[in-house]
């Protein structure tokens, strides 16, 4: 990261199974999932973006891709659940993203499509395939509250399938 940017780090969650009957934000991870959790740690780790903060959505499957990712990961970065990225979209996301104190170099955001793809869109105007567990890191301009569409350069994208870009 140069000494004037920042870095966001953007995954949707890891695929989740179904609940007939019960409530979407309970949906666990599949086994496919957790080994798609745990190969994007390894590559967050091995392509050296490790955040300083991670911000969830407070549904299970965000929650268990971050306890998977993690685990390979390392490090110990401040975690916080936010139940409002439940069913934020992708201006909610500029605006909660943009609070982010300025102390923090490198955030994390874990959370659902079609807000994931489209906040990383937004702000770098790059047309990604965001299936579940993908990554894209993005280099923003300090400080977070300058956070705007447009103002992102997309650094690596990640998919469980097609690996490292």
């Amino acid at each position: 990261m140069d000494a004037m940017g920042l870095r966001l780090i953007v995954m949707r969650h890891a695929k989740a199974g179904e609940l007939p009957g019960g409530p979407d934000a309970e949906r666990a991870l599949t086994e496919r999932g957790r080994r798609d959790s745990a190969a994007a740690g390894q590559w967050l780790r091995d392509s050296g973006y490790a955040p300083a903060l991670v911000i969830c959505s407070a549904a299970r499957r965000t929650r268990q891709t971050w306890q998977q990712v993690s685990e390979v990961l390392g490090g110990a970065p401040e975690f916080s659940s936010e139940p409002e990225l439940y069913q934020a979209d992708a201006d909610d996301l500029v605006r909660i993203v943009a609070a982010t104190p300025d102390s923090v170099s490198s955030l994390m955001y874990i959370g659902h499509n079609p807000a994931a793809a489209q906040f990383a869109y937004d702000l770098t105007g790059a047309g990604l395939h965001f299936p579940t567990a993908a990554i894209a890191v993005i280099d923003v301009p300090a400080p977070w509250a300058a956070l705007a569409p447009g103002r992102g350069d997309l650094l690596a994208h990640w998919t469980p399938k097609a690996g490292g870009q």
